[in-house]
């Protein structure tokens, strides 16, 4: 789960905050879209929700533990990210120096899994998301729909209590990404694992369970 509450945050020279006072909730199981117009922050607060950039104030508490991320110092904070969040990027960020199975296997490397169980486990993502004998294959032979497959696998392969999606579907074409997002709603649904999906697209909005708009007076 996702509990967001009273968080703020502000850019030095800015004349007001980028967000204050935002609050929500995402259950165990719910996948929320967020939407709004650019340059209101919504990947600044996916950022911040990751621990990748500080809040302000406020909290955002993480998984069944409620730890609260914005509290934590950096090595808490990265561990935190290894053990419950998985990410899904619009760019897919897979490593072009490793297959496809060991791009899918580096969650397991950070968060402790013990080796014996790392090929079973990312062969059976691999197979959840069709692509059962890519686990050799190196990612400058997949498409980008393929790419975009492994990355599903490889957010959600440590079965985290998050999932942030950051338009998982702005670079593919329309038949992909319808794809590409039915793959990654059902195997996020499957692992009952709660998603917050930043995303354009009023389609892909309007397949979550929930909306939120982010605009420069809050949320909506």
């Amino acid at each position: 789960m996702l509990h967001v509450a009273d968080l703020a945050k502000r850019y030095t020279r800015a004349s007001r905050p980028l967000f204050s006072a935002l609050g929500f909730t995402v259950a165990a199981g719910e996948i929320v879209a967020l939407v709004g117009e650019s340059g209101v922050g919504k990947s600044t607060l996916l950022n911040c929700i990751a621990g990748l950039e500080t809040a302000d104030s406020g909290s955002i508490a993480i998984g069944p533990e409620a730890s609260d991320i914005v509290r934590l110092d950096e090595t808490a904070r990265a561990a935190l990210r290894a053990h419950s969040i998985g990410f899904v990027f619009q760019a897919f960020h897979v490593l072009p120096t490793l297959t496809v199975a060991q791009n899918i296997g580096v969650p397991l490397l950070l968060c402790g899994v013990p080796a014996g169980e790392h090929a079973a486990r990312t062969q059976a993502l691999l197979e959840r998301v069709g692509l059962a004998d890519f686990g050799p294959r190196w990612p400058a032979s997949l498409s980008g729909g393929e790419l975009q497959r492994v990355a599903i696998a490889r957010a959600l392969v440590h079965r985290p209590a998050l999932v942030l999606a950051d338009e998982p579907t702005g670079n593919l074409d329309p038949r992909t990404a319808d794809e590409i997002l039915s793959l990654l709603l059902e195997r996020v649904r499957e692992q009952h694992t709660s998603a917050l999906v930043v995303t354009h697209s009023q389609h892909v909005a309007q397949c979550c369970d929930r909306i939120l708009t982010l605009t420069p007076d809050g949320l909506g």
